[in-house]
Protein backbone atom coordinates (compact mmCIF):
# COMPACT_ATOMS: atom_id res chain seq x y z
CA UNK A 1 0.00 0.00 0.00
CA UNK A 2 2.80 1.83 0.47
CA UNK A 3 3.44 2.05 -3.20
CA UNK A 4 -0.15 3.51 -4.16
CA UNK A 5 -0.09 6.10 -1.63
CA UNK A 6 3.78 7.18 -3.58
CA UNK A 7 1.64 7.52 -6.48
CA UNK A 8 0.83 10.82 -7.94
CA UNK A 9 -0.71 11.78 -11.11
CA UNK A 10 0.45 15.19 -11.00
CA UNK A 11 4.19 14.08 -10.75
CA UNK A 12 4.17 10.74 -12.25
CA UNK A 13 7.70 8.95 -12.02
CA UNK A 14 10.10 8.41 -15.06
CA UNK A 15 8.97 4.38 -15.45
CA UNK A 16 5.51 5.03 -15.36
CA UNK A 17 5.95 7.91 -18.23
CA UNK A 18 8.32 5.47 -20.53
CA UNK A 19 5.92 2.76 -20.08
CA UNK A 20 2.84 5.13 -21.01
CA UNK A 21 4.51 6.60 -24.25
CA UNK A 22 5.94 3.22 -25.47
CA UNK A 23 2.46 1.61 -24.80
CA UNK A 24 0.51 5.13 -26.59
CA UNK A 25 3.16 4.45 -29.63
CA UNK A 26 2.28 0.73 -29.92
CA UNK A 27 -1.33 1.61 -29.24
CA UNK A 28 -1.12 4.57 -31.95
CA UNK A 29 1.00 2.07 -34.46
CA UNK A 30 -1.82 -0.60 -34.55
CA UNK A 31 -4.73 2.08 -34.43
CA UNK A 32 -3.29 3.27 -37.68
CA UNK A 33 -1.95 0.39 -39.01
CA UNK A 34 -5.66 -1.63 -38.82
CA UNK A 35 -8.37 1.20 -37.75
CA UNK A 36 -6.79 4.91 -39.04
CA UNK A 37 -6.29 3.75 -42.89
CA UNK A 38 -9.71 1.55 -43.32
CA UNK A 39 -11.48 4.27 -41.56
CA UNK A 40 -9.81 6.73 -43.58
CA UNK A 41 -10.58 5.05 -46.73
CA UNK A 42 -13.96 4.16 -45.81
CA UNK A 43 -14.13 8.26 -45.18
CA UNK A 44 -12.78 8.86 -48.47
CA UNK A 45 -14.78 5.99 -50.40
CA UNK A 46 -17.73 7.81 -48.91
CA UNK A 47 -16.53 11.27 -49.61
CA UNK A 48 -16.36 10.20 -53.54
CA UNK A 49 -19.88 7.94 -53.68
CA UNK A 50 -21.10 11.29 -51.82
CA UNK A 51 -19.78 13.19 -54.57
CA UNK A 52 -20.18 11.06 -57.41
CA UNK A 53 -23.72 11.12 -56.02
CA UNK A 54 -23.72 15.05 -56.31
CA UNK A 55 -22.25 15.25 -59.50
CA UNK A 56 -25.26 12.73 -60.77
CA UNK A 57 -27.54 15.09 -59.65
CA UNK A 58 -26.22 17.89 -61.32
CA UNK A 59 -26.31 15.94 -64.57
CA UNK A 60 -29.97 14.85 -64.21
CA UNK A 61 -30.94 18.39 -62.91
CA UNK A 62 -29.29 19.21 -66.33
CA UNK A 63 -30.56 16.60 -68.40
CA UNK A 64 -33.89 17.16 -66.53
CA UNK A 65 -33.88 20.81 -67.46
CA UNK A 66 -32.87 20.10 -70.86
CA UNK A 67 -35.80 17.37 -71.03
CA UNK A 68 -38.21 20.45 -69.79
CA UNK A 69 -36.99 22.88 -72.53
CA UNK A 70 -37.73 19.95 -75.35
CA UNK A 71 -40.43 18.97 -73.96
CA UNK A 72 -41.78 23.09 -74.41
CA UNK A 73 -40.33 23.51 -77.65
CA UNK A 74 -42.53 20.38 -78.60
CA UNK A 75 -45.31 21.50 -77.14
CA UNK A 76 -45.20 24.64 -79.19
CA UNK A 77 -44.84 22.59 -82.51
CA UNK A 78 -47.62 20.78 -81.43
CA UNK A 79 -49.93 24.01 -80.72
CA UNK A 80 -48.77 25.77 -84.09
CA UNK A 81 -49.42 22.29 -85.96
CA UNK A 82 -52.78 22.24 -84.22
CA UNK A 83 -53.66 25.55 -84.88
CA UNK A 84 -51.90 25.12 -88.37
CA UNK A 85 -54.35 21.98 -89.03
CA UNK A 86 -57.25 23.92 -87.52
CA UNK A 87 -56.61 27.21 -90.04
CA UNK A 88 -56.61 24.22 -92.88
CA UNK A 89 -59.63 22.56 -91.76
CA UNK A 90 -61.34 26.31 -91.78
CA UNK A 91 -60.51 26.86 -95.05
CA UNK A 92 -61.14 23.25 -96.40
CA UNK A 93 -64.72 24.53 -94.63
CA UNK A 94 -65.58 27.54 -96.04
CA UNK A 95 -64.30 26.49 -99.73
CA UNK A 96 -67.16 23.64 -99.41
CA UNK A 97 -69.59 25.69 -97.89
CA UNK A 98 -68.50 28.13 -101.30
CA UNK A 99 -68.50 25.63 -103.71
CA UNK A 100 -71.72 24.21 -102.38
CA UNK A 101 -73.58 27.50 -102.53
CA UNK A 102 -72.16 28.07 -106.02
CA UNK A 103 -73.41 24.91 -107.32
CA UNK A 104 -76.59 25.28 -105.26
CA UNK A 105 -77.04 28.56 -107.18
CA UNK A 106 -76.17 27.23 -110.69
CA UNK A 107 -78.86 24.35 -110.01
CA UNK A 108 -81.27 26.68 -108.57
CA UNK A 109 -80.47 28.41 -112.48
CA UNK A 110 -80.43 25.79 -114.39
CA UNK A 111 -84.04 24.73 -112.58
CA UNK A 112 -85.64 28.45 -112.69
CA UNK A 113 -84.36 27.91 -116.72
CA UNK A 114 -85.67 25.00 -117.63
CA UNK A 115 -89.33 26.00 -115.24
CA UNK A 116 -88.88 29.49 -117.50
CA UNK A 117 -88.80 27.04 -120.73
CA UNK A 118 -91.61 24.38 -119.77
CA UNK A 119 -93.52 27.11 -118.87
CA UNK A 120 -93.08 29.05 -122.40
CA UNK A 121 -93.18 25.83 -123.64
CA UNK A 122 -96.90 24.93 -121.74
CA UNK A 123 -97.85 28.23 -122.85
CA UNK A 124 -97.54 28.23 -126.25
CA UNK A 125 -99.97 24.79 -126.30
CA UNK A 126 -102.51 26.03 -124.27
CA UNK A 127 -102.40 29.08 -126.83
CA UNK A 128 -102.41 26.81 -129.50
CA UNK A 129 -104.77 24.73 -128.17
CA UNK A 130 -107.35 27.47 -127.08
CA UNK A 131 -107.01 28.53 -131.29
CA UNK A 132 -107.38 25.52 -132.34
CA UNK A 133 -110.72 24.73 -130.10
CA UNK A 134 -111.62 28.90 -130.73
CA UNK A 135 -110.80 27.94 -134.94
CA UNK A 136 -113.33 24.85 -134.40
CA UNK A 137 -116.02 26.36 -132.45
CA UNK A 138 -116.07 28.94 -135.18
CA UNK A 139 -116.33 26.65 -137.81
CA UNK A 140 -118.96 24.53 -136.29
CA UNK A 141 -120.73 27.77 -135.62
CA UNK A 142 -120.05 28.90 -139.13
CA UNK A 143 -121.59 25.49 -140.28
CA UNK A 144 -124.35 25.82 -138.36
CA UNK A 145 -125.61 29.10 -139.45
CA UNK A 146 -124.57 28.11 -142.82
CA UNK A 147 -127.06 25.30 -142.53
CA UNK A 148 -129.84 27.30 -141.68
CA UNK A 149 -129.53 29.69 -143.81
CA UNK A 150 -128.48 27.87 -146.61
CA UNK A 151 -131.89 25.20 -146.54
CA UNK A 152 -132.74 25.00 -150.43
CA UNK A 153 -130.10 24.62 -153.30
CA UNK A 154 -130.19 28.54 -155.12
CA UNK A 155 -129.53 29.84 -151.57
CA UNK A 156 -126.19 27.60 -151.79
CA UNK A 157 -125.74 28.39 -155.40
CA UNK A 158 -125.24 32.02 -154.63
CA UNK A 159 -123.01 31.56 -151.62
CA UNK A 160 -120.58 29.85 -153.34
CA UNK A 161 -120.34 31.56 -156.76
CA UNK A 162 -119.75 34.79 -153.83
CA UNK A 163 -117.27 32.79 -152.01
CA UNK A 164 -115.57 32.03 -155.40
CA UNK A 165 -115.59 35.94 -156.31
CA UNK A 166 -113.84 37.06 -153.37
CA UNK A 167 -111.38 34.34 -153.39
CA UNK A 168 -110.23 35.18 -156.97
CA UNK A 169 -110.23 39.13 -156.23
CA UNK A 170 -108.24 38.86 -153.57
Amino acid sequence: MIFLADFSVIKPDFGLFFWSCIIFALFWFLMSKFAFRPIANALKQREEDIQGALDEAVKTREEMARMKSENEKLLAEAREERSRMLKEAKETKDSIIREAKESAKEEAGKILNNAKVEIDNQKRQAIAEVKNQAGLMAIDLAERLLKRELKDGASQRDLVSSLVDEISLS
